[in-house]
């Protein structure tokens, strides 16, 4: 059903999360997230992805002040019950003890081919028990040689499997407690292990990633990609869960908890995708993904343009498949009902309805804050407004990249009139708004020429993989409030 195979083999079933009372360790810190509002003198939190709040009793609204301080978790069962349980929320992110890797992580890289990029990877690695993995290169000999001369162990495919199967193949040599994935063309920083493998002292974490950096060069593509990677997902940290801030990671730099997944835990079938595929059924098993942004792994990507271009259609490609695995993951704009209205009406200009729809949602949203902050309806007020114009440029990034192609085409239709505009429109004002919100070495004209081939080359793949995959779901909206959302996913986190 359009899977875009490179072997027939999919992956072995998930382990279940450890079952039992959701606990975070004893010892463990926590941060305010980003976007983090504290209100009601603490017994309010308001932030996460999506946004929540968070009523908190007397008590749980002490235990988080003396966290927002620096004080650790202690161990006493409400205290590691309310910080579980803010953690889920988003609203608050978990900060380890330091631990030492050890000899705890194995390292696996899958390569093919380009020797020099697995030596200078090798070489960043240090002493980390590693083993290369090579997917049938031409250049065996130079390869093996690499691997050896770093003390990495050597396993050869003997067909292209694709880099789903070479990761699988050395999974299934690792024989310590957690693995780290890295690709050949990425070099990790000294010390990159230390901070990750500390999110492991929770039993729930199954996978923690760092951020993949692009570094910037003297062409305008090497700037724009600097800014604006795929595999760049920001500085922003976090759980990682579909419709989330950060929804997925790459697999290009990621540690996995063994004891979670089976040998084969990558889905072979997927030319590519299978990390998107392997995060979402961890989260789907009960486990956490986390994010951790201030571990950077440099990742050297192929800027000739013809490749630029295949690479950002093979990820728009990947949507139709997945979309069959993770229903309701896919959508290219994520809106609740009440912005889908407003924006709607205003639209179809009717600005008197999308008053009087946005006044009902504030009326309710007042109704929720009542008792929790001193002017329920001037914060209500507020928050519709900031959360009603803060989804106008996702939105309209998200529609201009899945249906791009359609808004070219449209612009060389004769009748397609005001609406040929507007497709024009939609198309600069989603690269222009990215520009001025990207820091990027690079001019506006070329900014929004690479953005406008980026979109069109991903929404190219994402319709040549729709069909191939027979559905359309990742190029329709969803219409989903957050707050529904979050009880489908998140436990109650106003007790204690």
């Amino acid at each position: 059903m359009g899977t875009f195979a490179s072997t027939e083999r999919g992956p072995d079933p998930l382990r279940p999360a450890p079952s039992g009372p959701a606990l975070l360790p004893v010892g463990f810190g926590l941060v305010a997230d980003r976007d983090l509002r504290v209100l009601a003198d603490g017994r309010a939190l308001l932030g996460g992805s999506p946004t929540r709040l968070v009523r908190l009793r007397p008590r749980a609204a002490d235990m988080a002040r003396r966290w927002l301080k620096g004080d650790p978790v202690e161990n006493r069962r409400a205290d590691r019950t309310v910080a579980r349980r803010l953690v889920a929320s988003g609203v608050l992110h978990p900060r380890p003890p330091a631990m030492s890797p050890g000899v705890l992580v194995t390292v696996v890289v899958p390569v093919r081919d380009r020797p020099e990029h697995l030596t200078r990877l090798l070489r960043s690695l240090g002493d980390s028990p590693c083993i290369v993995v090579d997917d049938c290169s031409a250049q065996k000999d130079e390869i093996e040689k690499a691997a050896r001369d770093a003390g990495a162990e050597y396993l050869r495919l003997d067909t292209h499997s694709g880099p789903a199967a070479a990761r699988n193949a050395g999974m299934r040599r690792v024989l310590s407690p957690l693995v780290a994935f890295v690709d050949s063309d990425c070099t990790v920083p000294a010390g990159w292990l230390n901070r990750l493998v500390g999110d492991f002292a929770d039993p729930r974490v199954a996978m923690v990633a760092p951020r993949v950096v692009t570094p910037s060069g003297p062409s305008w593509l090497a700037r724009y990609e600097a800014a604006r990677s795929p595999l760049d997902l920001g500085a922003a940290e976090g759980k990682v869960t579909p419709g989330a801030r950060v929804s997925y990671v790459p697999s290009a730099a990621m540690v996995v908890r063994r004891a979670a997944v089976a040998r084969s835990c990558f889905d072979e079938r997927l030319e590519a995708g299978e990390d998107v595929d392997l995060v979402w059924r961890l989260v789907e098993a009960g486990w956490d993904v986390r994010y951790v942004p201030n571990v950077e792994v440099t990742h050297e990507a192929d800027l000739r343009p013809a490749r630029w271009l295949a690479r950002r259609a093979l990820y728009g490609s990947t949507a139709g498949p997945l979309a069959h695995r993770h229903q309701g993951s896919l959508a290219p704009v994520r809106v609740s009902p009440v912005t889908a209205a407003t924006w709607g009406l205003l639209i179809a200009r009717r600005p008197v309805a999308a008053v009087a729809v946005a006044g009902v949602s504030t009326a309710m949203l007042a109704s929720r804050l009542s008792g929790v902050v001193d002017d329920p309806f001037v914060e209500a007020t507020r928050l519709s407004l900031s959360a009603t114009a803060r989804s106008a440029a996702p939105a309209l990034a998200g529609f201009a990249r899945a249906w791009g192609p359609a808004l070219l085409m449209s612009l060389f239709v004769r009748r397609s009139g005001r609406f040929r505009w507007a497709a024009g429109g939609a198309l600069v004002i989603a690269a222009t708004r990215d520009w001025r919100s990207r820091p990027a070495e690079l001019g506006p004209f070329h900014y929004l020429a690479a953005r406008v081939a980026d979109d069109l080359a991903y929404g190219t793949g994402l319709w040549w993989g729709c069909w191939r995959a027979r559905t359309v779901r990742p190029l329709i909206p969803s219409i989903t409030s957050a707050r529904r959302r979050a009880r489908s996913k998140t436990p109650r986190p106003h007790e204690g």
